[in-house]
C-alpha cells in the first residue's frame, strides 16, 4: 500500500507507531506523518529494552547496552486513533535476527505454516474484565488494597447493568468502532462491576491485534472515565477468574470449513481430531505461552471457571477445549485456558503451532470428557504445572516447542517468567504475615 496516500486519505497530521511487549502492553510513539511514511520505506528502528524488563519495567539482563533495533512498521495496520482527530495507529515488530523474540513474529510464522499447507485462520478472543471505581492515584493511596467496585450490584447477564450504564458502554463501543475492532456482543458478568466484551471473529494476524489492541484502549478508555478496567487472572480469593477464551477455526481455499462434517459423528471432520489431538498433547508443556504470570495459576483451580487439566469436550465448559458444533459454518475450539491478561499473539501462536504439528503428525485426542473436569483426576502427562516456575520448565525442556518457536524465542521466554516469578518469591504477602506472625 501507499502508506503517505493512505495518510494524507484518511486525514492524519501524526501516527501512533507501537511494538506489543512480552506482556502485551503497546509501547508506542507519537511521530509526525510525514516520518511516519518515512520509516515506513526505510525501516523503523525501537529500543530493544521492551524485550528486556518485566511489567514493572525492571530489567532482568545487566550486562546489554539497550540499543535500537531493527523494526518494521506494518503498514495494514493503520487504524484511527480514538481519543481524537487527525491522528493514527500503526503497529510495529523488531526484524531480523531479534525480530525471533517476538511473540507477534512467532505468530507470523505459524500463520505462514498454515497457509502453506491450504487454511486460513479465523480466531476471536473474548475477554472478561472488572470495573473498579479506583484512578491510578487512589489505588496507590490504598496500596491496592479495600478497592471499590464499579457497579456493585451487578448480575449475569443483568437489564439493570444494561439500562443503568448504558452510556458509559456505547462510548466503549464508539472507541472499538473508531479502531476498527468489532464486538461480537457486550454484557455484564459473574460479580462486582464485571463484564465480558467477546470481540468479532477475524482472519489471521487481525484477530490477535485486535485483542492486543481492544485490552490497550479498553484501559485507556476507562482511564479518561475515572475508573480502572481490570484484566488480571484472579483479582480476589472470593470472586471468580477472568478469561480470555480463544474461539479458532480453519477455512480451505476455497472457504468451506475445515473443521466442520455434518454427516460424521459429532459433526466434526477427519482434520478436527488431529488439529484438537496437537493441542491436547502440547497444551501442558506450553501452558506458559498463555498463563505467562504468577497470577494465571490462581485462576487455574477448580471453582474459579478456569480449566485444570488438558481435557476437551462437545459443548464442555470445565474443559480445556470445548469443542462448539451447532452450526457447520461456525465449528470451531474454544481454548479456555487464556485468561484476560493473557499476550494474544503468544496464545494464538501456541494454539495454531499446537494444532497444525497435530494434523501433520495425525495426533489422535484422548477420550471426550462428557462429566466435570473438575471431578475427574488428569490423566498421565496431561495435568497443568502448579505455577510460573514449572511451567517455564515444561517449556524449557520442550523439545517440539523448540522445534516449533526456535531456541531463541523459547530460552528469552522462559528467562522472561523466571525473573518474574523470582521476583514475587521475595514478597511477603498479608496471607503470609496473617497465617505465621504470631505462630511459635
Amino acid at each position: 500500500m501507499d502508506f503517505a496516500a493512505a495518510l494524507s486519505e484518511a486525514g492524519m497530521q501524526e501516527v501512533h507507531l507501537g511494538i506489543f511487549d512480552l506482556d502485551g502492553i503497546f509501547c508506542h510513539k507519537l511521530v509526525p506523518a510525514a516520518k511516519a511514511a518515512k520509516l515506513a520505506k526505510a525501516g523503523y528502528s525501537f529500543c530493544d529494552v521492551i524485550h528486556a524488563w518485566d511489567s514493572a519495567e525492571r530489567t532482568w539482563d545487566d550486562h546489554r547496552t539497550y540499543i535500537d533495533r531493527p523494526a518494521s512498521i506494518d503498514t495494514e495496520t493503520l487504524r484511527q486513533w480514538p481519543f481524537g482527530p487527525g491522528a493514527g495507529v500503526c503497529i510495529a515488530d523488531f526484524t531480523g535476527a531479534f525480530g525471533a523474540h517476538s511473540p507477534r513474529n512467532q505468530l507470523r510464522r505459524q500463520l505462514g505454516r498454515a497457509a502453506d499447507m491450504g487454511f486460513a485462520v479465523h480466531a476471536a478472543f473474548e475477554f472478561e474484565f472488572f470495573l473498579l471505581q479506583e484512578t491510578a492515584d487512589s489505588l496507590r493511596a490504598k496500596d491496592w488494597r479495600n478497592l471499590e467496585h464499579f457497579a456493585k450490584a451487578n448480575r449475569t447477564y443483568s437489564l439493570k447493568s444494561a439500562a443503568q450504564h448504558g452510556a458509559l458502554f456505547d462510548g466503549l463501543r464508539a472507541v472499538m468502532a473508531t479502531l476498527g475492532i468489532g464486538l461480537d456482543s457486550l454484557h455484564s458478568e459473574l460479580g462486582p462491576g464485571c463484564f465480558e466484551a467477546p470481540l468479532a471473529v477475524a482472519e489471521g494476524m487481525r484477530a490477535a491485534d485486535d485483542a492486543a489492541l481492544f485490552r490497550n484502549f479498553a484501559k485507556a478508555y476507562f482511564a479518561r472515565n475515572a475508573l480502572t478496567a481490570v484484566f488480571m487472572s484472579k483479582l480476589d480469593p472470593e470472586l471468580s477468574g477472568q478469561s480470555g477464551h480463544f474461539h479458532i477455526s480453519l477455512r480451505d481455499r476455497q472457504g468451506a470449513p475445515v473443521f466442520a462434517d455434518p454427516s460424521a459423528p459429532q459433526g466434526l471432520s477427519q482434520t478436527a481430531p488431529h488439529f484438537l489431538g496437537g493441542l491436547i498433547a502440547l497444551m501442558p508443556e506450553m501452558v506458559v505461552l498463555t498463563a505467562h504470570t504468577v497470577n494465571a495459576y490462581k485462576r487455574m483451580v477448580p471453582g474459579a471457571w478456569a480449566p485444570t487439566w488438558a481435557s476437551w469436550g462437545v459443548q464442555n465448559r470445565t474443559c480445556a477445549v470445548r469443542i462448539i458444533n451447532d452450526d457447520p459454518q461456525a465449528t470451531r475450539l474454544e481454548f479456555r485456558v487464556p485468561s484476560a491478561d493473557t499476550n494474544p499473539h503468544a496464545t494464538m501462536a501456541l494454539c495454531l503451532a499446537a494444532g497444525l504439528w497435530g494434523v501433520e503428525t495425525a495426533a489422535e485426542p484422548p477420550p471426550e470428557t462428557t462429566d466435570c473436569a473438575y471431578d475427574l483426576a488428569p490423566p498421565p502427562g496431561l495435568g497443568f504445572p502448579r505455577d510460573l516456575i514449572a511451567a517455564a520448565d515444561r517449556l524449557e525442556a520442550s523439545d517440539t516447542a523448540r522445534a516449533l518457536f526456535g531456541d531463541v524465542f523459547v530460552d528469552h521466554f522462559v528467562r522472561s517468567r523466571r525473573f518474574e516469578a523470582a521476583d514475587y518469591l521475595r514478597e511477603v504477602t498479608p496471607w503470609e504475615l496473617r497465617r505465621y506472625l504470631e505462630l511459635g
